[in-house]
């Protein structure tokens, strides 16, 4: 009898054990100042867009997908962030600054914050990570007076790549949060 607990408690944490999420791949993020392989007008290093609008259609890694209620300034605005981490880069001030003011101009646009991370990691903790990332875009426009009421999070982690591969330029551009403009 004793012998058929221990073998059941074995078999107990043998199954538990086998359950567990594995643990997330390190790779050390590129170092600051590089530019990581995408499109030639808004790469993960970049953020200008095309027209010379701060608004402008953005012709980046997810391209350009469809105009807002504001009549065309609303194309998606891409803020890429480094592995694992989820404070905005300076280099995308101009995005939310520009962002900002359109949203305070206009205080009847909303703005949905879409997180993103790549594959690396468990669906969990991505959920968890878009989600942080979303909320420092958040903050960052709230401080710049943008309403509360405009604004809307939601984390996809890693389920809408915008890049596919095993490789840090695709993961590169899949570590980002999507600015898009609501009808």
């Amino acid at each position: 009898m004793k012998r058929i607990v221990s073998i059941a408690l074995l078999l107990a944490g043998a199954a538990l054990l086998t359950g567990c999420p594995k643990k997330p791949t390190t790779v050390e993020p590129p170092t600051a100042g590089t530019q990581v392989g995408g499109s030639s007008s808004t790469a993960p290093g970049g953020g200008a867009s095309t027209n010379g609008s701060p608004l402008g259609d953005d012709t980046g890694a997810a391209g350009s997908r469809g105009v807002g209620a504001d009549g065309g300034l609303s194309g998606r605005k891409i803020i890429y962030f480094d592995f694992d981490k989820s404070e905005i880069k300076s280099e995308f001030a101009d995005i939310v600054t520009a962002n900002a003011q359109n949203l305070t101009s206009h205080p009847n646009l909303k703005l949905k914050l879409e997180g993103n991370t790549d594959e690396r990691g468990t669906r969990e903790y991505n959920i968890g990570l878009g989600e942080r990332r979303a909320q420092a875009v958040r903050r960052a426009l709230m401080l710049q007076g943008v309403a509360e009421t405009q604004l809307t999070t939601v984390s996809f982690g890693a389920e809408r790549p915008a890049a596919e591969g095993d490789e840090e330029s695709a993961w590169a551009q899949n570590r980002r949060v999507e600015l898009v403009y609501l009808p």
